[in-house]
């Protein structure tokens, strides 16, 4: 008695094999099709509108539009000048000083061995990261006010401390710079690999010889990073400033929303746009630089 054993076609799997390919590569594209259109609703129309807006000139008399660049030209003088620089002003010194606030408290985070107080302290920075407004507006003119509990029971304003000035509102602004700052460098610091602390030990480094020669460099990235990072969070903030301050101190913010509304001058609203193009020009420049930073920071500490 023979068996016979029929061999089967040795092209069936991998035939199959680029039409499985062939699918993941189709699929791709299509896949993020929706997500590309809800940006190019929800971003790219209000980025056209901004633009055109920016650079069309309304005479008030006839109606006629035209375009021109004195809308930005006009952006960049007095007034609005001032409150630019105030915001970069603002903008810089806060996250500068919730840098090198932030990166301490991360770092003690990090090396404690209590998973409970890691958690917890990771948990309220991302809840406080997010806090702001005229909710926390209202929690500092309450306490640090002219009237506040605290100014109040220490005497502050004795001792020249003035809440709706730049120094109160970078006062503010650290509240939720410093936990953005924590979520931003914990990753980095968790990078950090305990061989290169024991190798600089062996070899008679100091604690601040490895920081100093060691973990800086290597987080500098990130630092530079999370800097930047902030730098864009308080120039867009308006909500907390405008609630708190309002005109008190020249922020670029509030000047749109003044032009917008027509409280200086009527007829101001394309030059709020331009303005706003101001804004995102800034906060593009911030994108370019955080970008790469990032990526030599992932490739540092991968």
């Amino acid at each position: 008695m023979t068996t016979t054993f029929t061999k089967a076609p040795a092209d069936v799997a991998p035939a199959a094999a680029p039409r499985q390919r062939r699918r993941r590569r189709t699929g791709g594209p299509l896949a993020v099709l929706p997500l590309l259109v809800f940006v190019a609703i929800a971003f790219g129309l209000p980025a056209l509108a901004m633009l055109d807006g920016a650079f069309t000139v309304k005479d008030q008399a006839t109606g006629a539009s035209s375009y021109t660049t004195a809308n930005l030209t006009g952006s960049f003088q007095g007034a609005y000048l001032t409150a630019l620089t105030g915001s970069v002003k603002l903008s810089a010194v806060s996250a500068g000083l919730a840098t090198l606030l932030g990166l301490p408290l991360a770092q003690a985070v990090v090396t404690s061995r209590s998973r409970a107080l890691r958690e917890a302290v990771l948990t309220a920075s991302g809840v406080l990261a997010n806090f702001g407004g005229v909710p926390l507006a209202f929690a500092f003119v309450a306490t640090l006010g002219n009237s506040g509990v605290l100014t109040r029971h220490l005497s502050l304003t004795e001792h020249g401390w003035d809440l709706y000035s730049f120094w109160g509102l970078v006062v503010v602004y650290l509240y939720f710079l410093i936990p953005l700052m924590v979520l931003t460098i914990t990753p980095a610091l968790d990078g950090l690999r305990s061989q290169w602390r024991e190798a600089a030990r062996n070899n008679g480094a100091t604690t601040v010889q490895y920081w100093r020669h060691v973990a800086l460099p290597v987080l500098a990235p990130s630092l530079l990073g999370g800097f930047v990072l902030l730098f864009g969070s308080a120039f867009a903030a308006y909500a907390t400033a405008a609630a708190m301050v309002g005109s008190a101190v020249p922020l670029v913010t509030l000047q749109i929303a003044d032009a917008i509304s027509g409280n200086v001058l009527v007829g101001q609203e394309n030059v709020a746009l331009a303005l706003s193009l101001d804004m995102v020009l800034i906060a593009g420049l911030v994108m370019a630089v955080y970008l790469p930073l990032q990526r030599r920071s992932a490739r540092w500490l991968a």
